[in-house]
């Protein structure tokens, strides 16, 4: 099924602010939240399509590349990353801020009271961590698993994660009875309603720690370097977007849930190509006699050299397209082309034999330029393909 347009989804016009966007987003997903619709499997797919419409639309550069490119341009972006898809409680835990809830508990806690069958999760929530990764032409044209090294807090071996001495040292919060979390009445636009909040006793662990752990200090994680495999798929591209993998920023305390690890591609330029989106770009250079009688070259393409033609009278600028020797689209869309720009190499240096035949040549009526109609566009041409 396709998808539908996001701004159609929440209901606001392409012009539409930042403040507009973020309060239909609000309502729609008042509307279709899983607390209201119980067991509503429509009304849960509704509530994850609106808040991934919220995820591009507010942001500013993922916005600019879906008002440009449509849902091809945005793609992984709005689900996380390389897996992709929205879960409920990434919702919960992403947008929470909108709707006052804390903790990485549902956003709806204060508004319609604990949903059902959830937990809150223990303990804080770990910070995320962003490192950079250095790809070449060749990791991007095959996919490649890379495995890194990370320095950041992990869960503590010794307690687990709970910063406790022992299990003799953990007891039950007598505030909260174990839940986390404590009710109250609020007033709504809905009348008056439940909520929850968060233990003051507990800070919403639902257990108190009566001796510390001493490897931890009670923390519950210790800090160090960890080896991690990811594995990046073929197309990525520089600057559009960080790729997160879920659950690999630093350990939460006191057994939190971890935070996420961001992934910036860094690509590493190449000595012939140069990429543009999926297409790759290269320059041959060819000497003017080449460039007047044809002649066969070898260049370079992203999976090794290939014979190329240049017909004769071929002009300066003259660009010729390969086509599937660029870059895989990281959405699926197949693959680019290679785009060869032939450009006449005038000599610097001559020689007095090589002046005098050229002194012949200068007043030939066939060397007087003679640029046809279509090569009066070059420059424009140029302009809109390299800019």
């Amino acid at each position: 099924m396709a998808k539908r347009d996001f701004y159609e989804i929440l209901g606001v016009s392409k012009d539409s602010d930042a403040a507009t966007i973020k309060k239909a987003y609000r309502k729609t997903a008042m509307k279709y939240h899983p607390d209201r619709n119980p067991d509503d499997k429509e009304a849960e797919e509704k509530f994850k399509e609106a808040a991934e419409a919220y995820d591009v639309l507010s942001n500013e550069d993922k916005r600019a590349r879906y008002d440009r490119f449509g849902h091809a341009g945005v793609g992984s972006a709005a689900g996380g990353g390389f897996s992709g898809g929205f879960t409920v409680e990434d919702i919960f835990s992403q947008f929470g801020d909108l709707f006052g809830g804390a903790g990485g508990g549902s956003p709806f806690d204060s508004i319609f009271g604990r949903s059902r069958g959830r937990q809150r999760p223990r303990g804080e929530r770990g910070s995320n961590l962003r490192i950079k990764v250095k790809l070449t032409l060749e990791d991007i044209y095959e996919g490649v698993t890379k495995k890194i090294k990370v320095k950041k807090h992990n869960t503590c071996d010794t307690c687990k994660g709970s910063g406790a001495k022992d299990a003799n040292s953990v007891q039950t919060c007598s505030t909260c009875g174990g839940g986390g979390y404590v009710r109250q009445v609020v007033n709504s636009p809905f009348g008056q309603m439940q909520s929850t909040v968060t233990c003051p006793q507990c800070s919403g662990s639902g257990q108190m720690v009566t001796a510390n752990c001493k490897t931890c200090k009670g923390d519950g994680r210790t800090y160090g370097e960890e080896t991690i495999s990811i594995q990046i798929p073929a197309g990525v591209e520089e600057g559009l977007q960080d790729y997160p993998i879920r659950g690999k920023g630093n350990a939460g305390k006191k057994g939190g849930p971890a935070g996420d690890l961001y992934i910036h591609i860094e690509e590493v330029p190449h000595d012939d190509l140069k990429r543009n989106g999926p297409d790759l770009l290269h320059k041959l250079h060819v000497n003017f006699a080449d460039a007047a009688l044809g002649t066969t070259v070898t260049v370079p393409t992203i999976t090794g050299k290939v014979k190329f033609e240049v017909p004769a009278s071929t002009q300066s600028g003259k660009i010729v397209r390969l086509k599937g020797k660029g870059l895989p689209d990281v959405h699926g869309y197949g693959k680019g082309d290679q785009i060869v720009q032939i450009n006449v190499w005038t000599p610097k240096k001559l020689t007095s034999e090589e002046k005098n035949l050229l002194e012949k040549l200068r007043e030939s009526p066939n060397f007087s330029p003679k640029p046809e109609k279509e090569d009066k566009g070059f420059f424009s041409k140029m302009k809109d393909k390299f800019s």
